[in-house]
C-alpha cells in the first residue's frame, strides 16, 4: 500500500486526501496538521455565541468541477433562510431537502455585495460605473477620471510594478482613489515597490474597459455571447456555520474512508535519499512517505528539508503579511443602507467593506450577519463585525493585546463614521500568520526555489503557502486535484500543478 503523507489539513491538503482516498485505490493517507482544527485559513472559530472565519471565503469557481465538488460535500439551499424569509428574497433555490431552518448541512445562496468606502461614500467593488457613482464623484472629477484613463490607453506605462499595472487598467485618478491606499495597507509597501504579478493574480482581465462593457450590457439588458466580456458574479455559496464547517465535513469524510488526520503536529524535518522524500518527522514521530504533498509555507519547507544555502537565502527572505481579525458585537451601526438591496434593520448589506481612508489603519470590514445569520448571536438584534488589519511583526498591530485591538477597531470605525455610539458588547481577536504570500523581496528569484523543490521526484507543492501564490480557495483545491490525478496515473509531471491560477481571466467572472 502506497504511503502518502500530506502536510497541512487546509483546503488543499484535505482535497488531496479526499481525492486519493475516494478513488478506490489502496493508499495509506496521513495528514499532519500543525493546528488543532481543520481548514487552515478557511477555518471557523466559535467565540461568545458567534462564529468567526479566519478569512471570508466565497464559494464560487469558474471551474464546474469545483462547484460540483462542493455540492457533493454539502447540498445547496433549497428553502429560504431566516433572513431570506423576512426580506422576501427570491433566489435560485436548488431542488431537494436542504432547508437551512431545519438542516445544518447546507450551502446558503448569498448575494455578493461589497463596496469601497471612500470619503464617507460607498462605491461598488469591483468598480462599477453607475449613475450613483458618477453623481457621487461629481461631474468635474468624473471628467478627470475618464481623461486620465484615455491618456493611459494612448500611452501605456511599462508594467514593471503594480502601480503601473493598475494605472494602465484604470487610469491614474481612479488608481489613486480606489487602489493605492488599500494596496499599501495590505502589503505594507507602496504599489510601485510590488511586482505586477500580484495584479495579474488578483485583477487579471478586469479593467475600466471591462467595467464599461459590463455596465452597457446591463443597461441594454443584452445577452452576451461566450466571447464577450462576462459579468461579475452576483451570488455565491456559503456554509450555514461558516467556511470551516465545509472543511470539518470534508475532514470527517476523509477519516470515514480511512484517512488519518493528526492535529498539533508541526513538521520539524523531512528526510531525503537519492532525490526522493523518504519520511516526514514531527519531533520524535516519523512518518514514512512514498509520496509527500506539502501545503506548508515554502520558507518552512526549505528549512525542514535542509535546502542548500543558496536556496535558503531566497526562502528565508520570502515576504508574507499577517492578518488580524477583530470581532466586535454591537447593537447598531451609524452607517445605513442607502442602496437598493433590502436589509435587516436597514443595515448595510455588504459582506466586505474596503476602507480607503488614510486616517485609519483598518483595511477592510466584514459584516458577518450578511455572510450567514446563523453565525451571529441574536442576528436580528445584534451585528457581528470583523475589522481586518494587515500587519507584520514589529509594526505595532501584531504586538497588541485583544483588548487593545478591540479598542483600536472601535475607535477607527467611529472615526470614519461606520460605528456610532453603540457600545461594544463583546470582542474577540484572531491572528492569522502568513495569510498573504507577497510578491516582492526575494520572490523575483522564486524560480530557483521551484526548480530545487521539483527536483525531488515525489514532492508535490500545493495550496496558497505551498506554492507561495495568492490563490483563492478553489485554486488551492485545483492544485490538490491535479496532484492527486498525477499520483493516481503515476505521472511525474508537476507543470499542471504549478499552472493553476496562471490564466488571464478575472477570477470573479461568471
Amino acid at each position: 500500500m502506497k504511503k502518502i503523507v500530506i502536510i497541512g489539513a487546509g483546503p488543499a491538503g484535505l482535497t488531496a486526501a479526499y481525492e486519493l482516498l475516494s478513488c478506490g485505490k489502496d493508499y495509506d493517507v496521513t495528514l499532519l496538521e500543525a493546528g488543532s482544527i481543520p481548514g487552515g485559513i478557511s477555518a471557523t472559530v466559535q467565540c461568545g455565541g458567534c462564529r468567526m472565519d479566519l478569512g471570508g471565503h466565497r464559494l464560487f469557481s469558474k471551474d464546474e468541477r469545483i462547484m460540483n465538488w462542493w455540492k457533493s460535500i454539502m447540498p445547496v439551499q433549497s428553502k429560504p433562510a431566516c433572513d431570506d424569509k423576512l426580506l422576501c428574497r427570491k433566489k435560485p433555490y436548488a431542488c431537494g431537502s436542504a432547508d437551512p431552518e431545519k438542516s445544518d448541512s447546507v450551502l446558503l445562496i448569498r448575494d455578493r455585495v461589497s463596496h469601497i468606502y471612500y470619503k464617507n461614500k460607498f462605491y461598488n467593488y469591483p468598480v462599477e460605473l453607475s449613475a450613483k457613482m458618477l453623481h457621487d464623484l461629481s461631474l468635474p472629477l468624473t471628467a478627470k477620471v475618464l481623461a486620465s484613463y484615455v491618456r493611459c490607453r494612448i500611452s501605456k506605462l511599462p508594467e514593471t510594478n503594480l502601480e503601473n499595472f493598475y494605472i494602465n487598467r484604470f487610469g491614474r485618478e481612479l488608481y489613486k482613489m480606489f487602489f493605492e491606499g488599500y494596496t499599501q495597507k495590505l502589503w505594507g509597501k507602496h504599489p510601485r515597490d510590488i511586482s505586477a504579478q500580484w495584479g495579474a493574480q488578483r485583477v487579471k482581465g478586469l479593467s475600466l474597459t471591462a467595467v464599461m462593457k459590463d455596465t452597457l450590457h446591463k443597461l441594454l439588458g443584452s445577452k452576451k455571447s461566450s466571447n464577450t466580456e462576462t459579468s461579475l458574479i452576483e451570488q455565491f455559496w456559503y456554509p450555514k456555520f461558516g467556511s470551516g464547517q465545509l472543511w470539518q465535513t470534508v475532514a470527517d469524510k476523509v477519516t470515514a474512508i480511512g484517512g488519518h488526520i493528526l492535529y498539533d503536529r508541526k513538521v520539524t524535518g523531512i528526510q531525503t535519499n537519492g532525490g526522493r522524500i523518504v519520511s516526514v518527522s514531527c519531533g520524535s514521530e516519523i512518518f514514512p512517505a512514498d509520496e509527500c504533498i506539502s501545503s506548508m509555507p515554502i520558507k518552512e519547507l526549505a528549512r525542514a528539508i535542509g535546502a542548500p544555502e543558496n536556496i535558503r537565502t531566497i526562502t528565508d527572505a520570502l515576504p508574507y503579511r499577517d492578518l488580524v481579525i477583530v470581532g466586535l458585537l454591537v447593537k447598531d451601526l451609524r452607517l445605513k443602507n442607502t442602496g437598493k438591496k433590502p436589509s435587516i434593520r436597514n443595515t448595510v448589506p455588504d459582506c466586505w467593506i474596503y476602507v480607503q481612508d488614510k486616517r485609519v489603519k483598518l483595511g477592510r470590514m466584514q459584516v458577518f450577519n450578511n455572510w450567514s445569520p446563523y453565525i451571529v448571536k441574536d442576528p436580528f438584534e445584534t451585528l457581528w463585525l470583523g475589522a481586518e488589519y494587515f500587519c507584520s511583526s514589529g509594526d505595532g498591530i501584531a504586538e497588541m493585546t485583544d483588548k487593545q485591538l478591540a479598542g483600536l477597531a472601535a475607535k477607527e470605525l467611529r472615526r470614519i463614521g461606520i460605528l456610532g455610539s453603540s457600545p461594544v458588547l463583546y470582542y474577540h481577536a484572531e491572528r492569522v500568520p502568513k495569510a498573504y504570500p507577497a510578491y516582492f523581496g526575494s520572490y523575483s528569484r522564486f524560480g530557483s526555489v521551484r526548480r530545487y523543490l521539483d527536483s525531488f521526484d515525489n514532492l508535490w507543492c500545493i495550496g496558497r503557502n505551498g506554492q507561495h501564490r495568492y490563490n483563492n480557495m478553489d485554486h488551492s483545491m485545483m492544485t490538490a486535484i491535479e496532484t492527486a490525478g498525477a499520483i493516481k496515473s503515476q505521472s511525474r509531471d508537476k507543470t499542471p500543478v504549478w499552472s493553476v491560477n496562471t490564466d488571464k481571466a478575472y477570477h470573479e467572472k461568471k
